[in-house]
């Protein structure tokens, strides 16, 4: 259960997963998303580099920088009162050098008021999740499939190597991540990674052994631009209803109807 005050912390996941219960995950990029995503219970909101795709139209999460992914988290923080907000570290902040990976997570953590940064990454990475981790920094690792190195891995697949995944989960808790997000790989291999960590496991196209699930909240809602992943149920098809809305506003300002009489001073 989340703290005394009711927000959700590092201790709350941990509980969570000690207690065998499932943990919540959305991506929020703005402030009314993140009002109703935490009104709903949701555990935790992560502003991920995922709004370059979502949000931005690009077609990877490369082109997304620091200012933005601050831009976006001061928005989410500030519609969250008791969720935990996470924010990414967008590419190519990790690969650069541990001091520079430092300063740029200080930043996030400092101008967005967030809650926990996440680095996609595992034993590669595992030097600048220890820095973090040591400046005080909660910090949650990506492995499996990466995003920010989608062209190094050939494009969107699922991740099947068993040894690199399970090296990278334990270098990551190793580390101090207190959290492990692991994308795309075969629902066994994720069970097995969730068993032996002691941290929480986050899934996405990763099967339900996982100790929580994430999606992104457009695919979610049915609220994208049309491709769906296979991991990706939608519980809703708003995209439908927003535009069945707008023909509608558009045939009742043509044809006179608005505004009427309600609508007018």
């Amino acid at each position: 259960m989340p703290e005394s005050d009711g927000t959700v912390t590092v201790r709350t996941l941990a509980a969570m997963k000690k207690r065998g219960e499932r943990i919540t995950m959305l991506t929020a990029y703005d402030f009314p998303t993140a009002q109703l995503l935490d009104r709903a219970g949701i555990d935790c909101l992560l502003v991920g580099d995922s709004l370059g795709m979502v949000v931005q139209g690009h077609k990877t999460t490369v082109p997304v920088t620091l200012e933005q992914m601050i831009y976006h988290g001061e928005m989410v923080v500030r519609g969250s009162q008791r969720s935990m907000v996470i924010v990414d570290l967008p590419f190519p902040v990790g690969q650069v050098s541990v001091p520079h990976t430092l300063e740029s997570a200080a930043r996030i953590m400092k101008e967005t008021q967030c809650h926990a940064v996440k680095m996609e990454g595992g034993h590669q990475q595992s030097d600048a999740i220890r820095a973090m981790v040591d400046a005080g920094i909660p910090t949650i690792a990506h492995i499996g499939l990466r995003p920010q190195s989608v062209h190094a891995l050939g494009g969107y697949r699922v991740q099947k190597d068993a040894d690199r995944l399970m090296r990278d989960a334990l270098a990551a808790q190793g580390a101090g991540a207190f959290a492990v997000l692991i994308e795309c790989v075969p629902a066994e291999l994720a069970r097995e990674v969730t068993e032996k960590l002691s941290v929480p496991t986050i899934g996405i196209g990763a099967g339900a052994a996982c100790d929580g699930q994430v999606l992104v909240t457009n695919d979610m809602l049915g609220w994208n631009s049309g491709y769906i992943p296979k991991f990706v149920r939608q519980f809703a098809d708003l995209k439908t209803m927003a535009a069945d809305a707008v023909v509608t506003y558009r045939d009742r300002v043509r044809d006179g109807n608005f505004p009427g009489p309600k609508e007018t001073f």
